[in-house]
């Protein structure tokens, strides 16, 4: 029996890109079919994140013209991984496997085919995985570079390169949906449920219209999100920081004893300025990480539902 497919796709003001979009990824699932690798009833389901263009209207006008495709509107705009979950936990009960991706088709649709291939080999999971990153800025590549770097020596599992281009099987689907956290990374959050793995290394493609969604700000919020959300590491350094900032000043305070003895004159004034606002650096700067983690556990302890579904095209 073939495998039916869902090609999850969160969008968001994605008017300009989802005609092209969709035009790709049904020439892909068409193939698919024809090649007997997919059930006919796959489909391309779009996420529409609480667009304020055309998206929506978009995504009713290719169900009606398709069969191929469907859809699901959020009620409003939840940011990218919450629409993406929404999606994967929509579809996890109507097909055998799933296939998340961008709307704006930087992940090559043809390492689909590999995926398949991965799949049919038994794995349950498998990584889209960028082969290099030179079409990036210097400063992109390095920064990313450092935080996958941070993520792996703060304890966290994760895939370097990886963003969301993954296939997810239905088993490994209702394992992500125990996972009943407010604050997410999935990147950090799909390691954690087990079963076979494996890899696709693929070459990103440009943008071909529309604006990215990520811009500097987003992404390093989404950072923040992920250290945060997947690892007390961060948290533990700040009583490590506390007992060293205890054993300087003690070292301070015998050596300014000794000086104090030798009937040297001390300037003072330099040293305590610097230690008040070095110390107090310090202090708002484990106030702000301990708040960090507060924050995280009142919307845990709120258990607010992490999407709404206004509406959905095949019901």
């Amino acid at each position: 029996m073939r495998n039916t497919l869902y090609i999850v796709v969160p969008c968001y003001n994605e008017e300009e890109m989802l005609p092209i979009t969709a035009k790709v990824l049904l020439k892909k699932l068409d193939e698919l079919k024809a090649q007997g690798r997919i059930s006919s009833k796959s489909k391309i389901m779009f996420i529409d994140d609480g667009s304020k263009d055309k998206t929506w209207e978009i995504i009713e006008k290719l169900s009606d013209a398709a069969d191929a495709f469907t859809g699901i509107k959020l009620s409003r705009n939840r940011g990218h991984q919450n629409a993406l979950l929404a999606g994967l936990m929509t579809a996890k009960d109507r097909c055998d496997i799933t296939i998340s991706m961008d709307a704006d088709l930087q992940d090559d649709v043809n390492a689909v085919d590999k995926f398949l291939d991965e799949y049919e080999k038994g794995a349950q999971i498998v990584y889209g995985v960028r082969s290099s990153r030179e079409k990036d800025t210097a400063f992109k590549r390095n920064t990313a570079r450092m935080y996958y770097k941070t993520l792996e020596h703060l304890g966290v599992e994760i895939t370097y390169d990886h963003a969301d281009y993954r296939l997810m099987s239905k088993e490994a689907l209702e394992g992500l949906a125990s996972f009943k956290e407010v604050n997410l990374f999935l990147r950090g959050l799909v390691p954690m449920v087990g079963y076979k793995t494996a890899i696709v290394k693929y070459v990103r493609n440009e943008r071909e219209a529309g604006e990215s969604k990520y811009p500097l700000k987003k992404m390093l919020a989404f950072a923040i999100e992920g250290i945060t959300s997947l690892s007390i590491k961060p948290i533990r350094f700040i009583t490590f920081l506390g007992i060293f900032v205890f054993l300087v000043s003690v070292i301070l305070l015998i050596r300014f004893f000794v000086i104090w003895c030798m009937g040297k004159a001390v300037a003072g004034w330099a040293t305590i300025v610097i230690s008040i606002w070095g110390i107090g650096g310090l202090q708002l700067l484990s106030i702000g990480i301990i708040g960090e983690y507060i924050g995280k556990i009142y919307l845990e302890t709120k258990q607010r539902p992490r999407y709404i579904i206004e509406k959905d095209l095949e019901l």
